[in-house]
C-alpha cells in the first residue's frame, strides 16, 4: 500500500464518520425538536443512520487492520 492509498483510505474514513454523525444529529434533532408530531420520519432516519454507521464502522475496522499490518512491517 503506498502512502497515497493510506492517506485516501484515511479520508474515507473520516468522511463516512463526518456522515454518520451527522445523521447521528439529525436522529437528534428530531427527537428533541420534531417528536411527536414528526414520528413518519422515523424509520427512515433511523435506517439512513443505521447504514451510515454501519458504513463508518466497516471502513474503520479496515483501516485499523491496514494500520496494524503496516506497523508490523507490512507492505502489500
Amino acid at each position: 500500500m503506498t502512502p497515497d492509498d493510506f492517506n485516501i483510505m484515511q479520508k474515507s474514513v473520516r468522511k463516512a464518520k463526518r456522515i454518520a454523525s451527522e445523521k447521528a444529529g439529525e436522529m437528534h434533532d428530531l427527537v428533541e425538536d420534531r417528536l411527536p408530531s414528526a414520528f413518519e420520519e422515523i424509520p427512515k432516519l433511523a435506517q439512513e443512520t443505521y447504514d451510515a454507521c454501519l458504513l463508518w464502522s466497516k471502513a474503520e475496522a479496515e483501516f485499523q487492520e491496514v494500520q496494524n499490518k503496516l506497523s508490523k512491517g507490512y507492505k502489500g
